[in-house]
């Protein structure tokens, strides 16, 4: 069939095959397997690890992914035949040349680089919410206490309230006892004193008519 190799590399090749004008399928099979021997001498398909299909309208084919200094079998068939002896290739790789080693090191390093920064940014991401978390539970118990405090005050103001309230209602009891020991009938006025707003009239013409009566009485 004229099968060849050229451009072999470290890990890559280029097989060339004359067109099958017999070949009435849609496209080729290339098949290969490394570490070729003679348990392959059947040509099995199964038995190649690697195939690729390659439409007919090509007559060749870069195989690339392959392992340096390594020897391997190529066959070349119509879409589902099993390949033959005149169909088939044994070729080496060479050493890995530099260019690829250095591109395979830049792709261990910038695999390395993308890993470290997704882990980088989880770890930021988790102290980022565990100091919100934080922050809010601090604000949370700081208006807590300060709603204690107002509520504190509150009760304290009113206790103040009461207790002024009540000592000046003893203020005025007092007040009223004196005025009913001093002036027997001036329970009225103690009442006005005490309690102006009954009066509908003025507080002082009260007080010069009560005392005009107390004064006829002793007369």
């Amino acid at each position: 069939m004229g099968i060849t190799v050229q451009n072999i590399t470290g890990s890559t090749a280029m097989v060339i095959w004359p067109k099958m004008a017999s070949c009435v399928d849609s496209f080729y099979s290339v098949m290969y397997h490394p570490n070729w021997n003679s348990m392959l001498s059947s040509y099995s398909r199964k038995s190649f690890q690697k195939e690729e299909r390659v439409p007919t309208t090509q007559s060749s084919f870069v195989v690339e992914n392959l392992a340096p200094l390594t020897t391997y079998i190529v066959c070349v068939t119509c879409q589902s035949a099993n390949p033959s002896s005149d169909q088939c290739r044994v070729f080496n790789t060479l050493e890995q040349d530099p260019a690829s080693a250095s591109n395979t090191k830049k792709d261990l390093a910038l695999g390395i680089w993308l890993t470290s920064s997704v882990l980088l940014l989880i770890i930021a991401a988790i102290l980022l919410y565990g100091c919100l978390h934080l922050l809010c539970r601090r604000r949370r118990e700081r208006l807590q206490g300060q709603n204690g405090t107002s509520e504190q005050d509150h009760g304290m103001a009113w206790t103040k309230s009461v207790a002024c309230t009540s000592e000046e209602l003893g203020r005025q009891s007092q007040l009223m006892q004196d005025t009913e020991e001093k002036h027997p009938g001036g329970i009225q006025l103690a009442t006005i004193i005490e309690n102006p707003s009954v009066c509908k009239e003025p507080v002082m013409t009260k007080v010069r008519n009560e005392c005009q009566r107390q004064d006829s009485a002793l007369l």
